[in-house]
């Protein structure tokens, strides 16, 4: 059932574009800035490909930290931006009030399409929601990550030491999908020289089919029903062989999940690889950006390599990998003083709590050691938590140790290509050039 809200409530004014003719940096931070409020659509591709939507998102904390966004409706129906930390909790820490539930759009800003729902347990209520996150948890244990320890720092010695020294090359290619996509098929013990489908059903999965370049609804859904094909085949093998320790058999052999309609694989098939590949790949790239737009931190690094692990976490805040998450209403309510109807759509802006200076210290500031860096809301809250956040974060800290005992320096030598997204806040590519 879609969701869908009377113009009664909510009169969305006709699609809009931004009226900035130049497009450079500048132009679109002083037009953020001094736009009113309800001009702006903030899921607009423009801000995000050029790193500037932090600018609209700081207004929004300051003057309207609930607020409905009505522009361009007929591409979103209209969503309320939360943008405080707190309001963030508050929302992320109800299900009573706030369904993730697909049916009703959802966990993206942009709805799921009617007529081709994939049930995920992120997209989904308790206690269904429960059983099935239960259902994979085993592969990020303690003893699994133990297990995956000694495999990811050989591998990350192997991608590291492959890297050529005084030539520019692209990291985002060589390394941040390299190492993510090596680990996505360790965990579905899916074929490794077939690797690199699992990032391109990833990006495909996360695609706006209105931006030109993208695959359209009908080409997206031919490609996920293509890769649940495959991994139909897998399930088979599986299902019928003793459990084994991945993701395809626990699938396959838990009771909560053994049965689920072919949608329902679709979908939990996209949350893993989506969420395998996106918060580790981006962050991999993320790092080696931000050390370079803050090279006294670089130094600090170089100085005192005890640093990596804190570092991780500050890395992965100051990313912020997926810029939000979604919910809609069950009832009528009220958020941060605004009336919140049944069927809204709640978008909170992970990305906003992440630099709101009444939840942190010196927010935009990138510091390595910065106190207690694991308080980020990169990961979520309550119970849709990242599950893998531990196995992210163990990737990242090998990464940069691995890093330190080889390279001095990694020179960013051009500003990075991003991925024009409100959802997930990516690289295309990173140019690079490691010293000889």
């Amino acid at each position: 059932m879609k969701n869908t809200l009377p113009s009664s409530v909510y009169p969305f004014p006709p699609r809009r574009e931004p009226p900035v003719a130049n497009h450079d940096r500048e132009t679109l931070i002083r037009y953020l800035e001094t736009a009113p409020l309800d001009e702006v659509d903030i899921a607009h591709p423009l801000w995000w490909e050029n790193d500037v939507e932090g600018v609209f998102l700081k207004r929004l904390r300051d003057e309207a930290p609930v607020h409905f966004n009505a522009v361009n409706a007929e591409r979103h129906r209209g969503f309320w931006s939360v943008t405080r930390w707190a309001d963030i909790m508050a929302v992320d820490t109800n299900h009573h009030v706030y369904s993730s539930d697909a049916h009703l759009g959802g966990i993206t800003l942009f709805d799921m399409d009617p007529d081709f729902i994939m049930p995920m347990f992120i997209a989904m209520d308790p206690p269904k929601h429960d059983v099935q996150r239960k259902a994979v948890n085993p592969i990020v244990s303690g003893q699994n990550l133990a297990g995956f320890e000694a495999l990811i720092r050989e591998r990350t010695q192997e991608v590291l030491d492959g890297l050529p020294r005084g030539e520019v090359f692209d990291w985002v290619d060589r390394v941040s999908i390299e190492l993510t996509s090596r680990m996505l098929a360790t965990l579905f013990d899916f074929p490794q020289e077939h690797r690199r489908k699992l990032t391109y059903w990833s990006d495909v999965s996360t695609s706006d089919p209105e931006l030109p370049g993208s695959p359209s609804k009908e080409e997206r859904q031919g490609i996920l029903l293509g890769m649940l094909q495959e991994f139909s085949l897998l399930w088979n093998e599986r299902v019928n062989s003793e459990p084994g320790n991945d993701l395809v058999s626990m699938l396959a052999h838990n009771p909560a999940t053994r049965d689920m309609p072919p949608m329902e694989f679709m979908g939990n098939l996209v949350l893993l690889i989506v969420g395998g590949n996106d918060t580790t790949r981006n962050s991999i790239t993320g790092g080696v950006h931000f050390l370079n737009k803050n090279p006294g931190e670089y130094a600090k690094l170089r100085a005192n390599h005890g640093l990596v692990e804190n570092m991780v976490s500050e890395i992965i805040r100051f990313q912020t990998p997926l810029a939000h998450m979604r919910r809609t209403a069950l009832e009528d309510t009220i958020l941060g003083g605004q009336h919140i109807h049944k069927g809204d759509k709640v978008v909170m802006w992970y990305i906003s709590a992440n630099r709101d200076e009444r939840a942190i210290e010196n927010p935009d500031a990138f510091l390595i050691d910065r106190a207690r860096a694991r308080q980020h809301m990169s990961f979520g809250f309550g119970i849709h938590r990242c599950v893998g956040n531990r196995l992210a974060e163990l990737q990242l800290k090998i990464l940069w140790e691995e890093i330190l005992l080889r390279f001095d320096n990694i020179e960013v030598v051009e500003e990075p290509e991003r991925v024009p997204s409100a959802f997930v806040r990516g690289y295309k590519k990173l140019m690079v050039r490691i010293p000889a």
